[in-house]
């Protein structure tokens, strides 16, 4: 096998963006009336709908409505982010607003699954360094964060941070294999060959050679 089909991910660099508070859940990342849609495009526009616009689509005070961070791509989150159902919109959702990594003090199961499968590191800290890390984006929002997966550091300023990555997802993101759908198309022979071993499929449903 090659390389790897998908992107290699060894580390994301870039400004910060806090977001503050802990078990944000996914229906407050994105809400569920924005989900019936057929494809994933436009959902980051909505990321934390209700949490920065009111009822009458008032602008109100939240990090992804401020100026100095619409073009930041790593988000410095709390305890238990990704918390509540298991909606893979949400992933989805800070994926397409812009964010490529997520740096916390910890994560629901079940949404770190959901942003590997999108190339999109959930690495932890300590709560102190976690708070430490949003305290310095507040102040510095046009410095750069580098979030080292391969290494486990996160680092900024003149501050380098132990941080840790599920085992996993590091090999993952490092080797290039977090995308199944990828991964498959990449071994599509093997594939194939594999489904003309199986009794129960036939030959007419084994797509053809390229």
């Amino acid at each position: 096998m090659s390389d790897g089909p998908a992107e290699i991910v060894t580390s994301v660099s870039g400004t910060g963006v806090p977001v503050r508070g802990n078990d944000i859940d996914t229906d407050q990342v994105i809400p569920a009336r924005f989900m019936k849609v057929v494809t994933f495009e436009g959902l980051g526009e909505f990321a934390f709908f209700d949490l920065r616009f009111d009822d009458d689509d008032n602008e109100k005070d939240h990090p992804f409505n401020e100026p100095q961070f619409q073009n930041a791509n790593v988000l410095a989150v709390n305890n238990n982010f990704g918390c509540g159902s298991s909606r893979e919109h949400a992933p989805q959702a800070l994926m397409r607003w812009g964010i490529d990594a997520i740096v916390g003090e910890s994560f629901a199961e079940i949404f770190a699954g959901n942003c590997l499968a999108l190339g999109i590191p959930t690495v932890t800290v300590s709560p102190d360094e976690a708070e430490a890390l949003q305290d310095f984006i507040d102040e510095n929002p046009d410095a750069e964060i580098d979030v080292d997966v391969e290494n486990e550091t996160v680092s900024y300023g003149e501050t380098v941070v132990e941080a840790t990555v599920d085992d996993a997802q590091r090999k993952a993101l490092v080797e290039g294999v977090w995308d199944t759908t990828a991964l498959m198309k990449s071994n599509a022979n093997t594939v194939r060959e594999k489904a003309k071993s199986l009794p129960y499929v036939r030959d007419s449903e084994i797509p053809a050679d390229d």
